[in-house]
């Protein structure tokens, strides 16, 4: 008799975007004058920038001829975006990363979701509070996060980090020593940064007690303090305790056509087994590889064009968090700052 994974059953309802989305739906049918001011899920407005779209064209010419087609891409990616990846994200940022450390995919969602494959059942994960469902949702399917209390709104063998207004909305190393910890940086749905040494506080925790540090970089366009890194690979140590994944759905607006990557350094062992050579076995054997039209679209997201729009467009975000902060000032809201964003440009 084929018994089914019961982890799923412990799940409490569906996903939470999904609700989010039901709700709105709702809410829209019963209420078809009203205009909803969309703040639940972090997707894009803004279309793909000119450049993007020039390469994507070209690209798709390219898949229609012989001696330019493209079928299968190689299994960490095509090399022309992973130096580009190396060179623009890492080596310009003083940061020791090749490009065969880098593994290109369809997005930071699904290898948030799908890193916890290459650890043991019995890992114990940390995760801040608030925190992105994927990590803690991935983690319960898999069977590591104890039974849901209802009542409390948690996991029993999770640890949680609170990140409130009397700590600024920054973790606190957690007194039980967990496998893996779970840092979003700016923090999905916070905001939070953490400055160089406030990351290299955690770098430093997760070399002495051996865990990893999972590090989901997907909002790191938006940084604008000079003390906030851009990547932990920008703190020593980092490269033995930390997996890094980004994203080109919040920079580049590709959250309709799927692009990220992540960065697994060689020098990253756990009990003598090197995890890049783990998620290149799990990525070549579950992953076909992003399309090539969209990596060379990725390509673009690095050129001078590519660059100089997609300033524009983050600036444009970047102001829309400014007239909510304003707004919700002058409402008389209480809240706290925990990012204020630059509004120029």
């Amino acid at each position: 008799m084929v018994k089914i994974n019961e982890n799923y059953l412990k799940l409490p309802g569906s996903y939470l975007f999904s609700t989010i989305a039901k709700k709105v739906n709702a809410f829209t049918e019963a209420n078809p004058g009203k205009k909803i001011i969309r703040l639940g899920i972090g997707d894009v407005t803004q279309p793909i920038a000119p450049a993007i779209i020039k390469a994507l064209h070209e690209a798709v010419d390219e898949m229609g001829h012989k001696e330019t087609f493209h079928g299968y891409a190689p299994d960490l990616g095509y090399g022309f975006l992973r130096e580009t990846i190396a060179k623009e994200d890492y080596m310009a940022r003083g940061c020791e990363i090749s490009p065969d450390e880098i593994f290109v995919s369809d997005g930071a969602k699904s290898d948030c979701g799908n890193i916890q494959e290459i650890f043991d059942e019995s890992c114990k994960i940390a995760v801040c509070d608030p925190v992105y469902p994927v990590y803690v949702d991935s983690n319960a399917m898999a069977g590591r996060t104890g039974e849901y209390e209802e009542e409390a709104g948690k996991w029993s063998n999770v640890i949680y980090m609170p990140c409130t207004a009397e700590n600024h909305f920054v973790p606190e190393l957690p007194i039980e020593i967990p496998d893996l910890i779970y840092l979003c940086v700016p923090g999905n749905p916070t905001g939070t940064t953490l400055t160089r040494d406030q990351l290299k506080v955690w770098v430093d925790y997760a070399n002495e007690c051996g865990a990893v540090i999972l590090y989901d970089a997907a909002y790191e366009a938006y940084i604008a303090q000079d003390d906030v890194p851009h990547s932990i690979y920008e703190i020593e140590g980092a490269k033995t305790c930390a997996i890094e994944f980004r994203s080109f759905s919040k920079n580049a607006g590709f959250t309709g056509i799927r692009l990220g990557f992540t960065v697994i350094p060689k020098a990253l062992k756990r009990g003598g087994v090197s995890l890049h050579s783990l998620w290149a076995r799990r990525h070549g054997t579950k992953f076909n590889g992003a399309p090539y039209i969209v990596q060379k679209a990725g390509a673009a997201v690095y050129s001078a064009e590519g660059k100089a729009q997609l300033k524009e467009q983050v600036a444009y975000y970047m102001r829309n968090a400014k007239v909510i902060y304003t707004g919700l000032t002058e409402a008389g809201c209480e809240f706290m700052v925990v990012s204020m964003p630059h509004t120029s440009g």
